[in-house]
């Protein structure tokens, strides 16, 4: 775990956003309260599904979502006493870390292949010509694009895009400097372009 910054234990510490877990439940979570624990799988449970979902997908072989996530939470407990409320990091963005890694980790590991898909392909019915189709062929493209990104690729990607971490933020989450975080960023981006053009001249 990234090592956090220390303050003067008697500042009173950074306001929270508002979709951050309070200071009380956290300071209780951190005692090891049950009922804080609970709340806080319950408020950040979501983007990290989200997260390990996006960064599994196409991964055959992977193990399911549901079992990194509690692994992830696993984890979050038996290291929450140390994160520093009064630090500059968002609970958030640690418990981000966590399941990232957790995720690059098992990608690292396995590295399957994936059935080729042709994002060009037409839907079958009568609504291929649509708008709903466009927007089916569209995002079956950015999928396989994402699903091709490297695993320190596609974690960037993902923690920015999805999660709108801050770049330093991803720095830190990844264990990288700024600089590679944009390299990591634009690359990916431009992978998604090249990914869409393809589209658009298959039409």
């Amino acid at each position: 775990m990234t090592a956090l910054a220390s303050r003067d234990p008697d500042a009173v510490p950074p306001p929270r956003p508002p979709d951050e877990l309070d200071e009380l439940t956290l300071a209780r979570a951190q005692r090891g309260d049950a009922r804080a624990r609970r709340d806080l799988v319950l408020r950040y449970q979501r983007p990290v599904f989200a997260l390990l979902s996006r960064m599994l997908h196409g991964r055959a072989g992977a193990p399911p979502v549901e079992d990194l996530a509690q692994e992830t939470f696993l984890r979050v407990f038996r290291a929450l006493q140390g994160f520093d409320r009064r630090g500059p990091a968002r609970l958030s963005t640690w418990i981000l870390t966590i399941a990232s890694r957790l995720a690059i980790d098992e990608l690292r590991r396995r590295r399957p292949d994936i059935a080729p898909i042709d994002p060009a392909a037409e839907p079958a019915g009568p609504a291929a010509a649509d708008a709903d189709a466009e927007r089916t062929r569209l995002a079956a493209a950015l999928q396989l694009a994402i699903d091709d990104l490297s695993p320190e690729f596609r974690a960037a990607f993902l923690l920015r895009e999805y999660h709108e971490l801050e770049y330093a933020e991803i720095a830190d989450n990844l264990q990288i400097d700024l600089g590679t975080v944009k390299s990591r960023l634009s690359r990916a981006r431009a992978a998604l372009r090249r990914a869409l053009e393809e589209v658009y001249r298959a039409r």
